[in-house]
């Protein structure tokens, strides 16, 4: 108790820089999730990606961030088992913030896409087991946690596999590709804009206190894919598209799914940014909720007006100075993409989000977009796959957990012999 009230103020101060670097990290690694294809596949440039990406990952971070976020993520552990201690949990999540910082650092200057809710559960699951032991930990969820590794990417890259494989089928091996894609296009879009409705309110808005049950997001997203589906069907045969599409620097098959994946792209930022800001903010929540009360250790804390905009100004600069390492991987490394490809990707990620979101089901984005680019590349022959690049994010994957413990352990030492 000694601690907070001589250093209250420092311990804020230093916790809200370890949480814009965490934040830093945060954007310069997962702009991939939503970005990396739509630059692979040449719909957009990767100047035109990171300016997108930040309009819509900062919206959501900002916009849809939550006013109350959760202390602890995912319920690693129990912060009541700090209940006689508060300065050992302050520093503990002063400790993980860092670490997971340094390590999402390292991984995006070496281009490989890792998850960044990992990177904080390892950090917590460090620091928590040299305080209060290994019992402190909640090791169940661990399991879900490893299984994900496997789950998500393999249910994305099989929805990937399955979506290119229909649009080669409806499209590509006909005689007459761009008049099919005129035809099938609109009822691509419809179940597309049916996918993301979905996962912005249940990813995107939930924060928000938008209180919508399954049944009302089921009849919203129903009624605004119907209208896609109407509109695209008069778009996609007027003189505008068609000149636009013997224009255009692909033909008028890819230009349709250039469309459908930039739109896929931007939800899923948007989505992203409302979510996975609370991985950097959520522990900086909670240090200032626990100094400011003068040692006082809930389970959910209450947002100063201030950290919504420190998260969001993390993830923006993050973007901007780091972000293009990690989409040169999703985008290029594992597999060449077109539009077509592309598309099946993203909306094989949003699809799986979906599904993940009903059954409660550990997700990562970042591991179920690699996974979907994997189907796509399968879907083309294991020649078309980078073998090297899948290595290399595979165990960086495995890594995360660990390295995020280890330098978690560090800093929490050092961070002790500081304060103590």
């Amino acid at each position: 108790m000694e601690i907070l009230q001589e250093y209250g103020s420092l311990l804020i101060l230093l916790t809200a820089l370890f949480a814009f670097f965490m934040a830093f990290g945060v954007g310069a690694n997962d702009v991939s999730n939503a970005m990396g294809t739509s630059v692979g596949s040449g719909t957009i440039t990767a100047k035109q990606a990171i300016a997108i990406a930040l309009i819509f990952e900062c919206a959501g971070a900002y916009l849809a961030g939550g006013e109350v976020t959760e202390t602890i993520k995912s319920g690693i552990i129990n912060p009541m088992d700090f209940i006689e201690n508060p300065e050992v949990l302050v520093l503990g999540m002063m400790s993980a913030l860092f670490a997971s910082g340094i390590w999402l650092l390292i991984a995006s200057r070496w281009g490989w896409p890792v998850s960044t809710t990992h990177s904080i559960i390892g950090a917590i699951i460090g620091f928590a087991c040299i305080t209060e032991g290994a019992n402190a930990v909640r090791w169940g969820a661990i399991t879900g946690i490893v299984g994900s590794w496997f789950i998500t990417p393999l249910i994305a890259g099989v929805l990937a596999y399955g979506i290119f494989f229909i649009i080669q089928k409806l499209i590509f091996d006909t005689d007459r590709p761009l008049r099919n894609a005129q035809k099938f296009g609109p009822y691509f879009m419809a179940l597309t804009v049916f996918i993301l409705v979905i996962v912005t309110v249940a990813k995107g808005l939930k924060h928000i206190g938008l209180t919508l049950d399954t049944g009302d997001t089921v009849l919203i997203s129903l009624t605004l894919s119907l209208m896609s589906l109407v509109v695209s069907l008069f778009y996609f045969r007027t003189k505008k598209f068609i000149r636009k599409a013997h224009n255009s620097i692909f033909d008028g098959v890819e230009l349709v799914f250039s469309i459908l994946m930039l739109m896929t792209a931007c939800a899923m930022a948007f989505a992203h940014g409302s979510n996975d800001v609370a991985n950097a903010i959520g522990p900086l929540a909670a240090v200032v909720t626990i100094v400011e009360s003068g040692g006082n250790i809930t389970t959910t804390a209450p947002m100063a007006w201030w950290i919504l905009p420190l998260g969001a100004l993390g993830i923006a600069c993050g973007l901007l100075i780091m972000g293009y390492k990690v989409m040169a991987t999703i985008g290029t490394g594992i597999t060449d993409l077109t539009p077509s490809r592309g598309f099946a990707a993203q909306f094989a990620t949003a699809a799986t989000v979906v599904v993940a979101s009903g059954t409660g089901l550990p997700i990562s984005t970042t591991q179920t977009l690699v996974g979907a680019v994997l189907g796509i590349g399968l879907a083309r022959g294991i020649a078309a796959l980078n073998m090297n690049v899948i290595r290399n994010i595979i165990i960086s994957w495995v890594v995360t957990l660990p390295a995020g413990a280890l330098f978690a352990i560090i800093i929490y030492y050092i961070l002790n012999l500081i304060f103590r």
